[in-house]
């Protein structure tokens, strides 16, 4: 016997439309790329959604069409992701801050047919134009009046574009099962893996974070997503703020402290969300400034882990309290917030600090679990450390185009990471299963360090570990044996990675050593190398 209920799929435009009809005059207000602060509301981005996908359809764009955006947090970004998943085709978010190699390749891998691109990142593109293989049309996010001279094929100004349609069009439909956005990870060694999002996964995972003790928006609330779009399917909030009726503010390519206090203050914003280097960024400048955050509730931090002083900072002078977050792209991506349960009683003080440098507890749709190299269940002790082993609605079964398996037997993913579990179901990442390095919120693979290094005619063998930094958490610590006779110079070993990737994924310092440790199977023993060099201070640390 079946339920009676209506079968009502978890379409993406449902969120849009819901926002447009219950909260239309609720405002989304953006930097622009331009300069001016751009103020519009959600009844006239669902028109503008809707006017996109008309002339999508027009340009050919069919159910399943990847249509890629380099771009920041505007209301020309958040147009594109509806108006193409309202379609049917696959809204492809592209993080610029990578290396031009890893940018083709996503976009080839991704065959992504039509690109949306800022003007910041219009330099970028023309530089790889002629490498990437199914793009048949650029279209630059602006107007005609700021439209730049450019050799990109087909390039035409945004606002031309959807100007080419109306709004009468009827949003599709289709299973909730089909694919609505791809957001590729790079987070361990080899080539960049592409997550496909549904549309049921979204709505779920809205729904699910959307929560009072996660997120917990509401239509009172004015949101700011300081963390990108392009930067793990921009923790939700796209769809989560819509979904509650919040007032969203975009602050676009301008996430300098200055810029982010004028946006927080000006616009009375509730809650905000970003990596710790930004908060490190807009502390310096309140209190250079003087300025205070009477609006500010909520500050969602998450990428790496929060230094207590910033958790202090914004409760003892600001009257915001930090959620601590934790998730992954392949988890769409928040698993979970450190709220805490009232299974602690009243605490305060230095065991308040310790219990917010946890990552928290999973929301309702995250099942959770550590397991020892075995895959057997280990305690919920706060001791015991083991894999990390997650399982959802919105959790990732597989990656784009690949073959490998990535679930077990019982259908959990394993994070990569180590992690305790406590008595009251709180989790606290330990360590991590695969040697990469995470700064400011972005990973950097250590083994592709390596094999850069070593095409170095002075290097002889190389390691990289992640060492502690104080504004980027972790920066990576190249450690070299050098050829016979030889003495490489480390500007220049620098100078030869640079050429080979992005300048923000070079390491801080480079060692000499006579020998670098290994296992019994021939592999760099990287813990052997952390102890070493425990106490090691980076030069501009």
């Amino acid at each position: 016997m079946l339920g009676l209920m209506q079968d009502w799929p978890l379409l993406i435009h449902r969120i849009i439309d819901h926002a447009a009809i219950q909260h239309p005059a609720r405002e989304i207000v953006s930097r622009s790329v331009e300069g001016p602060i751009h103020r519009t509301d959600y009844a006239t981005l669902r028109r503008r959604s809707l006017r996109l996908a008309k002339r999508l359809e027009r340009e050919g764009v069919r159910r399943g069409d990847r249509v890629g955006t380099l771009a920041w947090n505007t209301w020309r970004h958040l147009e594109i992701w509806y108006g193409a998943t309202g379609l049917g085709a696959i809204y492809h978010t592209v993080n610029p801050r990578l290396f031009d190699d890893q940018i083709v390749y996503i976009v080839n891998h991704a065959a992504d047919r039509l690109l949306f691109l800022d003007l910041t990142f219009v330099p970028l593109v023309e530089r790889i134009a002629n490498r990437l293989e199914t793009i048949e049309r650029f279209v630059i996010l602006t107007d005609a009046a700021n439209m730049p001279e450019t050799s990109l094929k087909g390039a035409v100004a945004y606002e031309d574009y959807i100007a080419e349609a109306d709004e009468d069009f009827a949003w599709l439909s289709f299973d909730e099962q089909t694919a609505a956005g791809m957001c590729y990870t790079s987070g361990t060694t080899g080539d960049p893996k592409g997550v496909v999002y549904s549309h049921r996964s979204n709505v779920l995972h809205s729904l699910i974070v959307n929560g009072a003790d996660f997120l917990g928006l509401s239509a009172k609330d004015v949101a700011m997503p300081v963390v990108p779009f392009f930067h793990a399917n921009g923790w939700s909030f796209a769809f989560s703020a819509p979904m509650a009726g919040a007032k969203l503010v975009l602050p676009g390519p301008k996430l300098d402290g200055a810029s982010l206090a004028e946006l927080l203050i000006d616009e009375k914003v509730t809650i905000s969300a970003a990596v710790p280097t930004i908060w490190f960024s807009l502390l310096q400048n309140l209190e250079a400034t003087g300025a205070m955050l009477p609006d500010l509730q909520r500050v969602v931090i998450g990428g790496s882990a929060c230094p207590r002083a910033v958790t202090k900072t914004f409760r003892d002078v600001y009257g915001a309290e930090v959620i601590h977050a934790w998730g992954m792209t392949e988890m769409s991506p928040l698993g979970s917030l450190c709220n805490l349960k009232p299974d602690y009683g009243d605490i305060d003080g230095e065991r308040w600090l310790d219990l917010k440098e946890k990552v928290g507890f999973p929301p309702f749709g995250v099942e959770m679990k550590i397991v020892d190299d075995e895959n057997r269940p280990l305690p919920w002790d706060g001791v015991a450390f083991g894999r990390l082993k997650v399982r959802g609605p919105a959790v990732a079964r597989a990656y784009f185009h690949r073959d490998d398996e990535i679930i077990d037997a019982d259908g959990f993913f394993d994070t990569g990471d180590v992690a305790t579990i406590d008595p009251h179901g709180n989790m606290q990442i330990v360590d991590r299963s695969k040697d990469v390095i995470k700064s400011g919120g972005e990973w950097i693979s250590s083994i592709d360090l390596e094999n850069i290094a070593v095409g170095h005619p002075d290097v002889a063998e190389a390691a990289v570990i992640g060492v502690p930094h104080p504004k980027w958490d972790e920066r990576p610590l190249l450690i070299i044996v050098p050829m016979p006779g030889r003495t490489p110079d480390k500007d220049d070993l620098i100078a030869f990675m640079g050429k080979r990737i992005a300048k923000w994924q070079l390491p801080d310092d480079v060692v000499l050593v006579e020998d670098i440790p290994h296992t019994a199977t021939g592999k760099i023993q990287k813990t052997a190398l952390r102890e070493r060099f425990a106490g090691y201070r980076l030069p501009d640390a």
